[in-house]
């Protein structure tokens, strides 16, 4: 059974809800407009849901240059996408000084009273890359929008079922939120993976991923509980934390749709799964 391409996932908002595609371009910089805006404070700190969980509510849809933000129970908006004009630094975890545009009083004005807390909304500047880790960095060229660290994130669902198996109550995907999965390969293959082709676009996985407190916010109600962190920390406990997924960084473009075949081209000659404690 060949291991295809069962989901792809853009999340149009760093920290808020994600679109599932039928298919999508991949750009250097990751899927197409995966999380090239992203909310600040106002001294253009990044927030997440570890500290405003209400951002997983927040619904963000694109459309011929437009976003529209709704939020259950709130009026929504719709504001023209800026990513050209005077722009402004952002800090996001270790990357200071980002080029951002401001999208506009009227958007931070509505992020603000759906947080309580004074923001604004940002893009990543036209032209503006925010370089990934030298250390896991194939090109010198890879970068990055406002995801945390990384282009692309990928998992399978045998991952997911054999997690779920441990579990009390299985968890989605979403907890996770990944722009790939996959299906038709082993639990944690994609531990085992240097480099894959799906279609014309080669992905290298050249990390793998630490989970947070994240992943322990139910993203429909909100409510918080020790899982899947617990569990991960059983059995899939890495030098870099409780792992579960792999970072990748697209080598060129290209187009991806579901069902299509994932080749694997590399292993990794040491497999990320032999360095669990």
């Amino acid at each position: 059974m060949p291991i295809e391409l069962s989901s792809l996932i853009y999340y149009p908002i760093k920290a808020c809800r994600g679109f599932e595609m039928d298919s999508t371009s991949v750009e250097r910089m990751g899927l197409e407009h995966d999380r090239r805006m992203m909310v600040v404070t106002m001294h253009g700190k990044f927030l997440t849901q570890r500290e405003y969980p209400r951002l997983a509510l927040v619904t963000p849809a694109l459309k011929d240059g437009m976003v529209t933000l709704t939020a259950p129970q709130f009026d929504s908006l719709q504001v023209t996408i800026r990513t050209s004009g005077i722009s402004q630094p952002v800090d996001i975890w270790k990357s200071k000084g980002v080029d951002a545009i401001d999208q506009g009083d009227d958007a931070a004005e509505w992020f603000s009273d759906w947080l309580g807390t004074p923001v604004r909304l940002v893009h990543i500047a036209d032209g503006f890359k925010r370089r990934v880790n030298p250390q896991y960095a194939i090109t010198e060229d890879d970068h990055t929008g406002f995801a945390d660290g990384y282009p692309i994130l990928i998992i399978s669902e045998e991952s997911l079922a054999d997690l779920n198996s441990r579990l009390e109550s299985a968890l989605p995907m979403n907890r996770f939120r990944p722009n790939i999965v996959v299906k038709g390969c082993t639990p944690f293959a994609e531990d085992t993976w240097n480099q894959i082709q799906i279609g014309d676009v080669i992905l290298a996985i050249v990390k793998p991923c630490a989970r947070c407190l994240v992943t322990t916010i139910d993203k429909q109600t909100l409510d918080k509980s020790k899982e899947p962190l617990k569990t991960l920390a059983s059995y899939r406990r890495h030098t870099f934390g409780a792992i579960f997924g792999q970072n990748v960084i697209p080598l060129n473009g290209g187009r991806l749709r579901l069902g299509m075949n994932v080749d694997v081209l590399q292993a990794a000659i040491t497999p990320s799964s032999t360095k669990f404690s």
